[in-house]
C-alpha cells in the first residue's frame, strides 16, 4: 500500500461517482483524479459560481472528463431531498459516493435549515440522509462503495447524547469532534447493517491528515499568533490538498481497499504521508452507541435506509 499514488488509480471507465463539496480542496482534487481515469462524475457543491468556476477549472485541464455540476446543500434536508429525487428520477446506477463536504470548527454556534448544529448537520447529518436516499442507486451498482471524510479530530470526539446540538457548552473543537466521529462511526454502522440486510455495500472511511485546503484556512485558527504558528510549522507537518486526497481515492479506487477499512496518512501522527490503514478509536468501535447514533439520526431527519 505505502507509495500510492494518483497513477495506481484503477481505470474507472463506465463508473458514475458523486462527491460532494467537490468545488475547492479535497473535493475538487478527488473529482479531477476520478475524472482523469474514467469516471462519470457529479461534482456536488452548495454554490453554484463556486461550483461552475471548478468545473471549467476541471474540463480545462481535462477536456475528456466526464463531469458535472448538481447544487447540493446539506444543510438543508430539503436541499438534500431535491438532489437524491433529481439522481433517483434518472435511475442510473451509483457505484461511488464520497461524504466528503465539511465545515470546521465554526467561532459561534450556528444552525442549519432544519436547526440542527451545523457541523453535526452539515459534516454528519445531511450525509446520512443523502445515503439513505441515494441507496437504491447504490444497490443497483455491481460493487458499490460508499467513503465517509472523517478527521484526526475523531480522536478527540465524543456523541454528545444529552446535547447533540451542543445548546449547552457549545466549543468550536467539541463540535467538529463529535462531527467527524460520527462519520466514522456512521461509515463502520452503515457496513454492519449493510452486511445484516444484503445492501450489497463496501463502507469505508478515510482522513487527509493535515492537508492545506480552504477548511483549514478559515477555520479558528485563521486569525492571530496561532495562525502565524501554524504556517511557521505547516511545511514539516502538513501536504498538499492533492495529497490529502489520497486516502479517500484509496478508499474508493483500490482493490486492496477494505469494508469497514480507514485510511489516512503514514507519516509521523498521521499528518501526511501515502495513504496507510488509520487508526480507529475506541469510541468510533463502539457498537451500541453507533446504533444509538443511527436510530437518533432517523427520527432527526425523517429518513430510513429502506
Amino acid at each position: 500500500m505505502s507509495g500510492f499514488t494518483i497513477s495506481d488509480i484503477p481505470s474507472q471507465i463506465g463508473k458514475r461517482v458523486i462527491v460532494t463539496g467537490a468545488n475547492s480542496g479535497l473535493g475538487y482534487e478527488t473529482v479531477l483524479a476520478l475524472a482523469n481515469t474514467g469516471a462519470d462524475v457529479i461534482l456536488a457543491a452548495r454554490s453554484e459560481k463556486k461550483g461552475s468556476e471548478a468545473l471549467a477549472k476541471i474540463r480545462a485541464l481535462s477536456p475528456q472528463a466526464k463531469v458535472r455540476l448538481e447544487l447540493l446543500d446539506l444543510s438543508s434536508l430539503a436541499s438534500v431531498a431535491d438532489f437524491s429525487g433529481r439522481l433517483n428520477a434518472e435511475g442510473q446506477p451509483l457505484d461511488m459516493l464520497i461524504n466528503n463536504a465539511g465545515v470546521m470548527a465554526l467561532r459561534q454556534r450556528q444552525t442549519t435549515a432544519d436547526g440542527f448544529e451545523m457541523q453535526l448537520g452539515v459534516n454528519y447529518l445531511g450525509h446520512y440522509a443523502l445515503t439513505a436516499q441515494l441507496l437504491p442507486l447504490l444497490h443497483r451498482a455491481p460493487a458499490p462503495r460508499v467513503v465517509n471524510l472523517s478527521s484526526l479530530m475523531h480522536r478527540m470526539g465524543k456523541i454528545h447524547f444529552d446535547d447533540l446540538q451542543l445548546e449547552h457548552g457549545y466549543t468550536p473543537n467539541k463540535a467538529y469532534g463529535q462531527s467527524k466521529l460520527a462519520m466514522l462511526m456512521f461509515a463502520l454502522e452503515l457496513q454492519r447493517r449493510s452486511d445484516a440486510n444484503g445492501w450489497g455495500l463496501m463502507s469505508n472511511a478515510a482522513h487527509p491528515g493535515y492537508a492545506r485546503t480552504e477548511l483549514i484556512s478559515n477555520g479558528p485558527g485563521s486569525t492571530g499568533f496561532m495562525w502565524y504558528l501554524s504556517r511557521l510549522l505547516e511545511p514539516a507537518v502538513s501536504h498538499s490538498a492533492a495529497a490529502g486526497a489520497l486516502p479517500t481515492l484509496y478508499a474508493a479506487t483500490s482493490p486492496k481497499a477494505k469494508a469497514s477499512g480507514y485510511y489516512g496518512p503514514d507519516g509521523f501522527s498521521e499528518l501526511k504521508g501515502s495513504p496507510a490503514p488509520a487508526n480507529i478509536s475506541a469510541r468510533a468501535n463502539d457498537v451500541a452507541p453507533a446504533a444509538r447514533l443511527w436510530d437518533i439520526s432517523e427520527k432527526l431527519t425523517g429518513v430510513r435506509f429502506a
